[in-house]
């Protein structure tokens, strides 16, 4: 009897898969992280014997390439991907064993990248599973726009082509076990529910029920903004991940945090946004360590700039090294725990901010006090309705564009709090006054604050 673990790495939106049989397994699309994967299959009492990869990822670092070494699995890639390390390369209608009367059978699912690949799980020559990675997704498919803007077009026809021979090829009672969709920039839209079968994507996909001229429109016209390090990961990818260095970061004391501040390095505060705004050291900036801080930190940080992390606890730090090495951030260079008065040289390096909510903004106004509110959501999120008067400048280019919010105290708000919380205390560490809008967008109606009509 075949078994499929999830290994969720819910801050990124991906799931890596464990399968197999009473003595043997294979891992899809590992993560970074691989001591997860290596315990899932301790529990099971099996041995890795494959190692898959769907295509090469853009949106993490992936730990096929060490899961490999380090248990002696072979390691399955799609041939067409171009690499710079030896692999078992995979060409469409190859069927790998797992175990006995398991197998792997490749179906080669372009779209997502031009050598995608989806992997059908058969037992006893009956197909069980479907491994589809960034094709077929739950009530959505992967992005097309990830590998090289010429080939965008061309690959979100594929991607239609692809999910139709899937529905045609596998029967409805199929579980679709997807990598992305649940979180992932990689998604084209987010999954509606936690599990799906090819009979019930065929019935609400977009790539199942629309025309492919009428699906590849709407689905280039919808795409959005992608983090920027995902332009790192392909070729991380491509070149052979490094392993996984998790050892602890040095300690700073105050007069190095001073040090690295004045030399223009990050240092980030991973606590609370309540707790950053009651107190925090001038100048760092504040990505909460519960939450997606490893999308929005890589994101923002120019690649490659060593980072200072602070965090009540040792164990907070590990948690946030972890989560960064998953996208490629390097070690941390530095590391201090406690709050704030620790990290301080004097009085004078703390600063406290203000918080509010969208009643406390529409009172504002109605006071005179004519603040300026600064719209951090990304540019879909702004089209479908904003407060009237709102500068808008998406978080991942408020680095880029500080010179245009306009003078005053600035009340910055996004759709629920987290990205107004980073992009106040990137304005605090300019010197601006801020007020960050802890509260709901839908809020903002409520409180009384006018807002555009959606464009259409």
């Amino acid at each position: 009897m075949f078994f499929v673990d999830t290994i969720e790495t819910a801050s990124l939106g991906n799931r890596s898969y464990l399968t197999g049989g009473r003595r043997a397994a294979a891992v899809v699309d590992p993560p970074r992280d691989i001591d997860r994967v290596i315990a899932a299959a301790a529990r099971r009492g099996v041995r890795i014997a494959l190692v898959v990869e769907t295509h090469l990822h853009n949106d993490y670092v992936t730990g096929g390439l060490d899961l490999a070494r380090v248990t002696g699995a072979r390691y399955l890639v799609p041939a067409a991907a171009q690499v710079s390390f030896a692999r078992v390369p995979v060409a469409d209608g190859d069927l790998t064993a797992v175990d006995d009367g398991l197998a792997l059978r490749a179906l080669a699912t372009p779209g997502h990248t031009p050598h995608h690949t989806s992997y059908v799980l058969t037992e006893e020559g009956r197909d069980v599973a479907v491994f589809t990675g960034g094709s077929l997704l739950i009530g959505s498919v992967g992005r097309p726009d990830l590998v090289e803007p010429r080939l965008t077009a061309g690959l979100a026809r594929a991607q239609h082509a692809s999910v139709h021979r899937l529905a045609d090829e596998l029967a409805d009672a199929v579980p679709v076990l997807p990598t992305h969709g649940f979180g992932s920039f990689c998604s084209s839209s987010q999954a509606e529910g936690s599990a799906t079968t090819i009979g019930d994507e065929r019935g609400r996909n977009d790539a199942l029920v629309k025309d492919v001229d009428t699906f590849v429109a709407e689905l280039l016209a919808a795409l959005d903004d992608v983090p920027a390090y995902y332009a790192h990961m392909g070729p991380a990818n491509a070149a052979g991940p490094a392993p996984l260095d998790l050892t602890p970061p040095d300690p700073a004391d105050a007069e190095e945090i001073a040090r690295r501040l004045a030399a223009g390095e990050w240092v980030v505060d991973l606590r609370s946004r309540v707790a950053f705004a009651e107190g925090h050291v001038a100048g760092s900036f504040n990505f909460e360590g519960e939450g997606r801080l490893a999308t929005y930190l890589a994101w923002l940080i120019p690649w490659g700039r060593p980072v200072t992390l602070l965090a009540s606890t040792a164990a907070d730090i590990a948690d946030a090294q972890r989560e960064l090495s998953r996208v490629g951030v390097g070690r941390p260079v530095a590391a201090a725990t406690g709050g704030p008065e620790d990290w301080a040289g004097t009085a004078s390096e703390l600063r406290s901010s203000r918080r509010s909510d969208f009643a406390g903004l529409a009172a504002a106004r109605e006071q005179g006090e004519d603040p300026v509110v600064l719209d951090v959501r990304r540019n879909a999120e702004y089209r479908a309705g904003a407060i009237v008067g709102a500068v808008h400048i998406p978080l991942h280019e408020l680095r880029e564009r500080l010179g245009e919010v306009p003078p005053g105290v600035v009340w910055v708000h996004c759709a629920g709090g987290t990205r107004a919380a980073i992009a106040a205390s990137m304005l605090d560490a300019a010197g601006r006054g801020t007020v960050a809008v802890d509260d709901g967008f839908d809020a903002a109606a409520q409180a009384g604050l006018r807002l555009t009509v959606p464009a259409p």
